[in-house]
């Protein structure tokens, strides 16, 4: 074999060398893509339902979980709850809305802005029932919220109810004439100091606060009658800030029947598979909200007393 020939065989393997490596890379290509489409589809599975941006594929029950205070540290905001619920609603395929309840109360104010809104949505939404499923405890602020429900389902043993309004906080008073401290406040405003736990407690900002309280908790009643209707049974212990068995609670008018999320569900619903459509916050949320919160209360000079429904 000539030595031009030797020259043309080689370059003819060489060339078949790199298209055979043009093959291999592009189907390393084709099956790197597919896996990273692949994990792209299994993100979306698992993270689509808390971005609330996408909608299930079959009838089912919707679910939001309310745990914890109304408002509070570690409980769930209003905002949280009201996208949820606008969620939950706007999925054509959701047949109910069910909020499983575990809260002993909290803000009065944003549990009144979930009240609102369940009836709101109710009202643009009336093929969409909303039922109420408590698990311990449904009291207060949690009992205002359930209150717009179109029934509420309870256990036995749950406690409900705590139809009231407080305003907690201290007194130092009698330790710091004790102690030999002097306390020194300057104000601008006479009720500026409004319940100054180091300071006597003023008569007429304490008939002032009354006063306030009872304006909230008549609000608070009224909500009850308006959601509960004639289903009531009132009685001058009802709207006192007293609690009562699940058992009872149905008795009173206060809730319907028993029942559990799957009870509900299977036999109320008729739509067994359940969407969870809870507020869920991420790890980086929560630190900020804890870090936040931890810096608020240091920055305080002292305790404030707020207005709960608990």
């Amino acid at each position: 074999m000539s030595s031009d020939d030797e020259r043309g065989a080689l370059e003819r393997l060489l060339l078949a060398h790199l298209v055979e490596q043009r093959k291999t890379r592009r189907w390393g290509l084709f099956f790197k893509s597919l896996g990273f489409i692949w994990l792209f589809i299994v993100v979306i599975l698992v993270f689509s339902h808390d971005d609330g941006g996408f909608t299930s594929v079959r009838a089912h029950t919707a679910l939001i979980d309310i745990n914890g205070e109304i408002g509070g540290g570690d409980g769930v905001s209003a905002d949280d709850l009201i996208a949820a619920l606008n969620a939950a609603f706007e999925d054509k395929h959701s047949r109910a809305v069910v909020l499983r309840i575990n809260s002993p109360g909290g803000s009065p104010v944003q549990a009144g802005q979930v009240y609102d809104e369940i009836r709101r949505l109710r009202g643009k939404n009336p093929k969409i029932p909303l039922y109420v499923v408590v698990d311990d405890v449904c009291a207060s602020g949690g009992y205002y919220i359930a209150a717009a429900a179109d029934k509420i389902f309870v256990d036995k043993a749950s406690l409900v109810g705590s139809i009231g309004v407080l305003m907690d906080g201290f007194g130092f008073t009698e330790s710091m004439k004790k102690l030999g401290v002097e306390r020194r406040l300057l104000t601008a405003g006479e009720n500026k100091g409004f319940l100054d736990p180091f300071s006597p407690i003023e008569p007429r900002q304490e008939a002032h606060a009354r006063a306030m309280l009872g304006e909230v908790h008549r609000q608070f009643v009224q909500m009850v009658r308006q959601g509960r209707g004639k289903r009531l049974k009132e009685s001058p212990e009802m709207f006192t800030g007293l609690i009562w068995s699940g058992a009872r609670s149905i008795e009173l008018g206060l809730a319907d029947a028993l029942g559990s999320l799957d009870y509900v569900a299977r036999e109320v619903v008729k739509a067994k598979d359940i969407v969870d459509y809870s507020p869920r916050e991420s790890l980086t949320d929560r630190l900020a909200r804890r870090i936040g919160t931890a810096m608020g209360e240091a920055a305080r000079p002292w305790a404030r007393s707020e207005t709960r429904l608990r």
